[in-house]
């Protein structure tokens, strides 16, 4: 497992307690954190800004799981799979520097380790109509100009 992979774990692992749990205090969420990542300071970091990330982003990841979740409700989804969806969904929609595949893999492992058999199919065809909405459709050319072969 990846270093990056770990501390995803942790966040999965986190977003989950509280969401059950959402009266723990911070300071015990960070010492969550870094007793399971045996104190490394830049993966801690990393780790935490995904749980803020996905945090301030609840809203709209949720609204987004939403539209592409056909015949399922956010509230009726397991809440680990939930958890990894948010968690999938944010770096894909806002963590420019993770390539799209790689949440969507790590999402998919996430699931596959923490959740049910069918999981991981649920979630990559969520992440996946996730991933398909944010891929930008190429700009139509205007009629004068040529198409790319065309070109010298």
């Amino acid at each position: 497992m990846t270093r990056r992979s770990r501390g995803r774990e942790v966040a999965l692992q986190v977003l989950y307690q509280v969401e059950q749990n959402p009266g723990v205090p911070p300071e015990e969420v960070r010492r969550f954190i870094q007793r399971r990542l045996l104190g490394d300071r830049k993966l801690s970091e990393f780790t935490e800004g995904l749980i803020a990330g996905v945090k301030e982003h609840q809203p709209r990841i949720d609204a987004v799981i939403s539209e592409v979740a056909e015949n399922w409700r956010l509230d009726r989804m397991a809440a680990i799979d939930r958890n990894i969806l948010r968690l999938g969904a944010y770096e894909m929609l806002y963590c420019p520097e993770v390539p799209a595949r790689v949440a969507l893999n790590e999402a998919l492992e996430l699931a596959k380790r923490y959740s049910t058999a069918q999981s991981s199919r649920f979630v990559n065809g969520i992440l996946d109509r996730v991933l398909q909405g944010q891929v930008p459709a190429p700009a139509p050319r205007p009629p004068s100009e040529p198409a790319p072969e065309e070109t010298l």
